[in-house]
């Protein structure tokens, strides 16, 4: 007790000077979480926490533009007839016949059969007689405009004698006397060609079409390009032939029908 009467003011000093020190080391966390507060509080009136709009739904808008932007087929020919009236062909026999849409005759004929004509090579015997072997090929042209050279004809060829107006004989193979296979190149396109016993070449040249119109009870079998025909009081000539469609020229008229095969 003595010690602390004697030294009372030096405690209560040291006491206050240890406060001070107390504060001034607690003061800059203090001062620092005043601080972060002040900018919070800032933060929340500068830049306040908004929730975002949900998305509007464009989709109607959206529907209605690509209709707008996409055209409309409306078809008032073939199925309503409304701009296009159907017509009709009376027959022979009485009865009364839909003329396609186009409201020509031409349009009425029917289209019964497309024929491919074939360009052919075939490899038809061997001739020996006692000397070299000979090669006897079969051509073949259904597409020629000469009726005369529509028909098969036969033409020799040897390794001695390889050229001929429609192919060069390029090689034999197997035994000549009896050959597995001849290879034939075409005057006409370079193409390279095997011919074989039994299997010919063939390749599609040209069409014939057998055509029909049902209001005259008329048939046309096996057009060419080029052949004419009559119906409905008119006359047209065939002016194409595809695999799959046929053109009709009308003369009076100077106008083109285009006829689908649908077999």
């Amino acid at each position: 007790m003595d010690f602390i009467k004697k030294n009372y003011d030096k405690i209560i000093l040291s006491a206050v000077l240890l406060g001070v020190i107390g504060f001034l080391v607690f003061l800059p966390f203090v001062i620092s979480h005043d601080q972060e507060e002040l900018k919070n509080k800032a933060d929340a009136v500068t830049s306040p926490k908004v929730q975002p709009l949900p998305a509007v739904d464009l989709s109607r808008q959206t529907n209605v533009t690509g209709r707008v932007q996409s055209a409309a087929g409306f078809d008032f020919s073939t199925a309503h007839k409304l701009f296009n009236p159907l017509e009709w062909k009376r027959a022979m026999d009485g009865s009364l016949i839909p003329v396609k849409a186009g409201n020509q005759p031409a349009s009425a004929v029917v289209v019964a059969r497309i024929i491919p004509l074939y360009y052919s090579l075939s490899f038809d015997s061997v001739e020996t007689n006692g000397l070299a072997p000979r090669y006897v090929v079969g051509v073949e042209r259904q597409a020629a405009a000469v009726p005369a050279q529509r028909r098969k004809q036969q033409r020799f060829v040897s390794p001695d004698d390889p050229k001929k107006d429609a192919f060069t004989l390029l090689k034999v193979k197997g035994a000549p006397e009896n050959p597995d296979e001849l290879d034939l190149k075409l005057a006409d396109t370079g193409e390279t060609v095997a011919l074989a016993p039994g299997k010919p070449y063939q390749r599609a040249d040209a069409y014939a079409v057998d055509l029909r119109y049902d209001p005259d009870k008329k048939n046309f079998p096996a057009r060419r390009v080029g052949s004419g025909i009559s119906f409905a009081g008119g006359d047209y000539i065939v002016v194409a032939i595809d695999a799959d469609e046929v053109v009709l020229f009308d003369q009076s008229n100077q106008k083109k029908t285009t006829l689908r095969y649908a077999p």
